[in-house]
């Protein structure tokens, strides 16, 4: 791994161990064992850092959350949708916490991200199609839309919400399977009558992940 890939990676637990407000470049600096100096060499700042990191983020999502095909088979494809969320949630947890401050400190990021997030919804749209198409879920066409807008905001209000309930504002694996299972039960809400079984095995496997989770 390149000194630049390491630099993310450390940058990334640290945000989410301390909050991203609490960790600076010196501290990103110090527990590598580099110079600040040779920081800078890679990075401008703590908001290049967290442009890059925000591009990490962007590739997984449209990687990983691609639409449906007519062949895909519609319960293999949203295990893989619910997977990947899992580790889109818990991989980038930080930038969800700090969402508003982060964004509002560096307006190249926010116009990026607002320009994503448009993208992103009609990408998420899709992918309720898909599993409309599948015979997953029945929905009219003017709901997508709004199925859509309450996906993306129950994935990312979920880990803020948990963290500002808790004393010690950790969070922790069994908190993003919880989320998963909310996303299940907005899909839930619309299942067919053929998919409602699958769906709650979905359920199942997700909430004996939650229990087995280990403490973080």
């Amino acid at each position: 791994m390149s000194t630049k890939d390491k630099i993310i990676t450390t940058s990334i637990m640290l945000f989410n161990q301390h909050g991203e407000r609490a960790v600076t470049t010196n501290h990103i600096a110090s527990h590598m064992g580099i110079s600040p100096g040779n920081l800078y060499y890679h990075f401008k700042n703590k908001e290049d850092i967290i442009r890059h990191i925000f591009a990490l983020y962007s590739k997984h999502l449209y990687t990983q959350f691609v639409p449906m095909e007519k062949q895909d088979e519609a319960l293999t494809h949203l295990t893989g949708y619910l997977d990947a969320l899992f580790e889109l949630m818990w991989r980038f947890h930080f930038f969800y916490d700090n969402l508003g401050d982060i964004l509002s400190r560096d307006e190249v990021l926010k116009k990026d991200y607002i320009e994503f997030q448009e993208a992103l919804l009609s990408q998420v749209r899709e992918i309720v199609i898909g599993l409309r198409e599948g015979g997953m879920i029945a929905i009219d066409d003017e709901d997508t839309v709004e199925l859509a807008h309450m996906l993306k905001i129950t994935v990312s209000f979920w880990t803020p919400y948990i963290k500002a309930r808790r004393l010690s504002g950790e969070l922790m694996q069994q908190d993003i399977y919880n989320g998963i299972l909310k996303v299940l039960a907005l899909f839930k809400a619309f299942g067919t009558e053929q998919s409602i079984p699958k769906i709650n095995l979905l359920r199942e496997k997700y909430s004996k992940l939650a229990a087995q989770a280990e403490p973080v």
